[in-house]
């Protein structure tokens, strides 16, 4: 029992950090069908962000500067999508990752000049510092915080998506852009306000785990690896996807750690192969037409 509660903890936990970092990445890739390799960057903007406006604070600066770090990211990806992105709606996936991946290096080297090249850290709150007890194992409490945030990241855009005008016409814009334009909608500020928002969930997904990761240039390479496995594994688009892919993932790196740590770094891309072979369009993905 002691084992099964740590190795639980570990994967929900693993689970709520993948899913943060991949939510947005679902949503971009599901409205406006643009591969971001910059996503990474936003994620580690969040983190850095975080870092300057804590700085070695251990109380209540860490809850405000969280959601103003992802803020700051939302209007960067704003920028972005109006600068960038914008231009290459529509064009092939290749045109789309080379810009983006322009993106990620100019970012990359811009991160590095700010903030140097020397790790940071990030106090955890005093309300969350330490552990509790469950099933007689510690398990640190600032997991909770992780865990909560990726459950209500998952509600909220449910939400979202499923109850609000924004929401509707957002599958809209999936399903058929012409005629949603041709209603009146103003499709490029609908693209610009979700391109913000995938950037505001990454800018989020960085600052609330960045008390339990070293915050270091080079993070925005790592984390996107793992985004795009969850988002490709949950299946382009689907949150719901993402968020069992996410899980999946999660348990099956916990899994590689107790059958063979040497090797479980391999196994969530084991994991992804085994699922892709069986449904090429992912878990909850549907078949191009």
């Amino acid at each position: 029992m002691d084992t099964v509660v740590i190795e639980v903890s570990g994967t929900l936990s693993a689970a709520s950090s993948l899913f943060l970092a991949s939510a947005g990445l679902t949503l971009i890739f599901g409205a406006m069908r643009v591969i971001n390799l910059a996503h990474g960057s936003f994620y580690m903007f969040g983190a850095f962000l975080t870092t300057s406006l804590v700085g070695f604070a251990t109380g209540a600066r860490f809850w405000w500067a969280v959601p103003v770090a992802a803020l700051a990211v939302a209007l960067i990806g704003a920028g972005v999508e109006l600068g960038v992105i914008r231009h290459i709606y529509g064009k092939e996936h290749l045109t789309q990752l080379l810009a983006t991946y322009a993106l990620f290096l100019i970012f990359a080297d811009l991160a590095l000049r700010i903030w140097g090249a020397e790790s940071r850290a990030v106090p955890v709150p005093k309300s969350f510092f330490g552990s509790i007890e469950i099933a007689g194992e510690q398990i640190p409490k600032y997991n909770l915080v992780i865990v909560g945030t990726a459950i209500a990241v998952g509600v909220g855009l449910w939400l979202l998506l499923k109850l609000t005008t924004l929401g509707w016409r957002i599958r809209a814009a999936v399903d058929d852009p012409e005629s949603l334009e041709a209603s009146g909608v103003n499709l490029q500020l609908l693209f610009t306000v979700v391109f913000a928002l995938g950037a505001l969930l990454a800018g989020l997904g960085g600052a609330v785990i960045s008390p339990q990761i070293a915050v270091t240039p080079g993070i925005d390479g790592s984390i996107i690896v793992g985004a795009f496995i969850v988002t490709v594994v949950g299946g382009l688009g689907s949150i719901l996807g993402a968020a069992v892919a996410a899980l999946l993932i999660g348990a099956s790196e916990t899994a590689g750690t107790l059958a063979a740590p040497d090797w479980a770094s391999t196994f969530p891309y084991i994991a992804m192969i085994a699922i892709l072979a069986v449904r090429p369009w992912g878990l909850f993905g549907q078949p191009e037409r």
